[in-house]
């Protein structure tokens, strides 16, 4: 893995979440759900198809090597305190789950873990769809910040999430 990680952060206050609600609009315009893990049903079935779907979208990150094991991702997503369905935003094309956003409470900040959009949908603004869409989460969890982190050859995730008014940090 880089030994130089891109830290980014967003002050939760200023986000301008009017500005990227047309991004919001343009997915449903198109028939694309955005929802939650909390509202799905956080059962067995729905921890499979988010393991599958992230496995999927992390093939692209620069440096990712092998992916876990199921057993592996549930113990490091779902088996640990910061872990909250409501933070796991899925967008759906029907019934195909096509993009996640996967975000942990940790006080006084939330941690975008992944985000992700299976290859036939990309270029649509899905990802920042997803990302205001689960802004709301960052808010009732009472934090002031988003935390992320990126390879440093992940350029266009790094962009999005300038586009969107991370800034670089030091976390």
């Amino acid at each position: 893995m880089a030994d130089r990680w891109v830290r980014l952060e967003l002050d939760v206050a200023t986000f301008d979440a009017q500005h990227f609600e047309k991004y919001v609009t343009r997915c449903r315009a198109e028939g694309i759900r955005l929802t939650t893990l909390a509202d799905l049903r956080d059962t067995p079935e729905h921890r499979r198809a988010l393991y599958e779907l992230n496995k999927e979208c992390s093939a692209d990150i620069p440096e990712r090597g092998e992916f876990y094991s199921f057993d592996e991702y549930a113990e490091r997503r779902f088996a640990i305190a910061s872990y909250d369905p409501r933070g796991v935003v899925i967008a759906l094309d029907g019934e195909a789950w096509i993009g996640m956003a996967a975000t942990s409470n940790h006080g006084d900040f939330v941690f975008n873990e992944m985000t992700g959009v299976r290859a036939g949908h990309r270029g649509r603004g899905i990802s920042i769809a997803m990302k205001t869409f689960g802004m709301g989460f960052a808010k009732e969890c009472g934090a002031s910040k988003v935390r992320t982190f990126h390879h440093p050859a992940n350029a266009s995730a790094i962009a999005m999430n300038r586009r969107m008014g991370f800034v670089d940090a030091t976390f």
